[in-house]
């Protein structure tokens, strides 16, 4: 009998255009600032034809929703959601799944901090940008309450909002304020998310 050969498995598809198109924006708002984003300086970074990235995107409002965009799914794999918490995990498992995430931003995520915080400029500027944002960012805030109302929380939505706000004043303190050369480490991270969580459930 001849044995058969294993068949390889299918290789990954690649980053798409838009990806690669959206990654260099993000790159260029990390190191240049908003200003330095321009479709040219895109095609340059990633490595595209001249007049790629305008035939991506052709106005300045559609380069700057294809880098939310990009933003957001990057994010998503920051937050990893399959390792987010059963609702029936309770406060344990909120802090554990929590403390782990923020410890990837601040470790080895802490450009998608910056990038985050210069769109997040521009939309307060571009209302047109204003709406594409924050219904970008939105797909991370249904989730949050569910977990606090699975957590044991009275208050989900409040306690949600008190508990993102606590995660972005400590990201922005470690990745740009203050406390830019501080990195938590991640029993400190779960301490304070245990410390908070105690506040808001009462126990």
């Amino acid at each position: 009998m001849t044995a058969r050969t294993p068949e390889a498995p299918a290789a990954s598809p690649g980053p798409t255009r838009a990806d690669r198109i959206g990654d260099a924006a993000l790159d260029l708002l990390v190191e240049r600032g908003m200003r330095g984003l321009t479709h040219r300086a895109v095609d340059e970074r990633a490595g595209l034809p001249q007049g790629s990235t305008s035939n991506q995107a052709r106005t300045r409002q559609a380069l700057l929703e294809t880098a939310v965009r990009r933003q957001v799914e990057r994010e998503a794999g920051v937050l990893a959601p399959q390792e987010m918490p059963a609702l029936a995990g309770g406060a344990d498992a909120l802090v554990d799944a929590l403390s782990l995430a923020l410890h990837r931003y601040l470790t080895d995520h802490r450009s998608l901090l910056v990038s985050r915080y210069e769109l997040a400029l521009e939309a307060t500027r571009r209302p047109e940008l204003r709406g594409f944002f924050d219904s970008a960012g939105a797909v991370f805030h249904g989730p949050l309450v569910a977990m606090m109302e699975g957590a044991g929380s009275a208050e989900p939505e409040r306690h949600a909002l008190s508990l993102i706000a606590w995660c972005e004043g400590l990201m922005f303190s470690c990745a740009a304020g203050s406390f830019h050369s501080v990195v938590p480490s991640h029993d400190e991270l779960r301490t304070g998310f245990r410390e908070l969580l105690r506040g808001m459930l009462g126990r």
